[in-house]
C-alpha cells in the first residue's frame, strides 16, 4: 500500500513540456500490474510552433495513439488524461477549419475611381464658374486648406513633416511640380472650353510613358509612339492653329489668343502632371502618400503666395457664394486624391485609368448643361484621339501586369 505517483516527462532545450501524473490511494499489489497502463501519465508538449502531441514517447508517436484508441475502447470508457482545455491543434488545421475572412466587395476600387473622377470633374466646373478671381489665388486657397487637412493625419500617423533624408528632393520636385500642373489647369480652364482644357489635361498618361522611357529607363515599345502620335493629333484638333485651320474658327470661347494661352497652359500642365507621376514614381512606397500631400500643399502655397503677390492679382471675392466655392474646391481635392489613392491600392493601375476616362465625358456634359455650349465635330474629334490613346496605354499596362501575375 502507498501513494505511487506516476509522471511522464519529455525535456527539450527549447521546448515546453507540462506534465499530468495519476496518483493512487491504496490498492492492493496484485492490481498494480492490471492498472498500469491506465495509471500511465499522459504528457503534453508545448513546441515552438504551438503543436500539441498527447502520448507517452516522442519517438513512438503511433504506439501512443494505438494506446489512446485502446483506452478509448475500453470498458471502463476511461477518458485521456489530456484535458481538451489543454489539446491545441496545429496551425494549419486551425487555419483551415477557422472563419474565413471577408471578401472584398468586387468593384470597390473602380467605385473608388469613379467617386474621385467625378470630384475631380466639379472641381474643374466651380473653376470655370467662379469669376474674378485668378488661377493662382484658387490655387493658394486650395493649398490653404489643404495644409489644413493634411497636418492632423500627419500627426496622427507619426510620419513627420520632413520625410527621410535621401527622398526629400524628389519630394520638394513632387510639390513644385505637381503645385505647377494645378495652377497650368486651373488657368486653362479659365481661358478655353471646359471639355477642350480638360482633354488635352487628360492627355498626361502618354507623355508619363515616354518621361518614364527618358528619365527611369523604362520600356518603351512601338505602341506608346502610336498612342503619343494620336495625342497629340488630339490636341491640334482642339487648338485648331489658324496656318492649319485658317482664320476663321468656331467653337472658341472670347478671341483666339486666349485660346492658345489656354491650350498651351493645358498642354504643359499635362507633361507636368506626367513629371509628378514620374517623380511619385521614383520616391516609391517608401513615404507615406499623406507626406507627399503635405509637401504638395506647402510648396504650392508658398509659391502661388508669391507669384500672387508679385503680379497684384490678390483679391477677395466680393460675392459669398464664391467663397464657399473657394473652399469647397479644397475639400473636393482632398476627397479626390483620398479616393484616387484607395482605388490605386485595391485595383491595378490599368483599370483605375481607364475609369478616369469618365473626366471627359463629364466635361462635356457639365459644358453643354451650365454654360450652354455645345462640343464642336473638332473637338469630339480631338477628344476621341486623346481618349483612344490613354485608354490604349491604359489596357496595355493592364494586359502586362496580368500577364506577369
Amino acid at each position: 500500500m502507498g501513494d505511487r505517483n506516476h509522471r511522464c516527462a519529455h525535456e527539450s532545450e527549447d521546448d515546453v513540456t507540462v506534465v499530468f501524473h495519476k496518483v493512487d490511494r491504496g490498492g492492493n499489489d496484485d492490481s498494480d500490474d492490471d492498472d498500469s497502463e491506465r495509471q500511465a501519465t499522459e504528457w503534453i508538449h508545448l513546441q515552438s510552433n504551438c503543436r500539441v502531441s498527447c502520448g507517452h514517447d516522442n519517438d513512438n508517436e503511433e504506439d501512443a495513439r494505438e494506446e489512446t484508441r485502446g483506452r478509448e475502447n475500453s470498458p471502463e470508457g476511461e477518458a485521456s488524461l489530456c484535458p481538451p482545455a489543454f489539446c491545441v491543434r496545429p496551425r494549419e488545421e486551425s487555419a483551415r477549419e477557422g472563419p474565413e475572412k471577408p471578401k472584398r466587395c468586387p468593384g470597390l476600387g473602380l467605385f473608388y475611381a469613379f467617386l474621385s473622377t467625378v470630384f475631380f470633374s466639379i472641381i474643374t466646373l466651380l473653376v470655370k464658374t467662379i469669376e474674378g478671381v485668378h488661377a493662382i489665388e484658387i490655387s493658394a486657397i486650395r493649398c490653404f486648406f489643404q495644409m489644413l487637412f493634411t497636418m492632423p493625419l500627419l500627426i496622427y500617423h507619426k510620419t513627420g513633416f520632413l520625410g527621410p533624408r535621401d527622398k526629400r528632393i524628389y519630394l520638394v520636385l513632387r510639390g513644385f511640380i505637381g503645385s505647377n500642373a494645378m495652377i497650368l489647369l486651373f488657368y486653362a480652364v479659365q481661358q478655353m472650353p471646359l471639355a477642350d482644357a480638360t482633354v488635352i489635361m487628360f492627355s498626361n498618361p502618354v507623355f508619363t510613358s515616354l518621361l518614364a522611357w527618358i528619365l527611369l529607363k523604362e520600356r518603351c515599345t512601338i505602341w506608346d509612339c502610336v498612342f503619343t502620335i494620336f495625342t497629340i493629333t488630339g490636341v491640334i484638333l482642339i487648338a485648331r492653329p489658324p496656318f492649319i485651320f485658317g482664320q476663321h474658327l468656331r467653337g472658341i470661347e472670347g478671341d483666339y489668343t486666349n485660346h492658345i494661352k489656354g491650350t498651351i497652359a493645358a498642354f504643359a500642365g499635362a507633361i507636368g502632371a506626367a513629371c509628378t507621376f514620374v517623380v511619385l514614381r521614383k520616391i516609391g512606397k517608401s513615404v507615406h502618400y499623406y507626406l507627399s500631400v503635405w509637401y504638395y500643399a506647402v510648396i504650392g502655397f508658398i509659391e502661388c503666395i508669391i507669384t500672387v503677390s508679385i503680379l497684384g492679382e490678390w483679391k477677395i471675392p466680393f460675392c459669398g457664394r464664391d467663397r464657399w466655392m473657394l473652399m469647397l474646391i479644397a475639400v473636393l481635392g482632398i476627397a479626390g486624391q483620398t479616393f484616387l489613392t484607395k482605388a490605386l491600392q485595391i485595383e491595378k493601375a490599368g483599370p483605375v485609368a481607364l475609369m478616369r476616362t469618365i473626366d471627359v465625358v463629364l466635361a462635356f456634359i457639365f459644358q453643354f448643361i451650365f454654360f450652354n455650349r455645345a462640343p464642336t465635330l473638332w473637338s469630339l474629334g480631338g477628344a476621341l484621339c486623346v481618349m483612344a490613346s490613354t485608354s490604349g496605354v491604359a489596357l496595355r499596362k493592364w494586359c502586362s501586369s496580368s500577364r506577369k501575375s
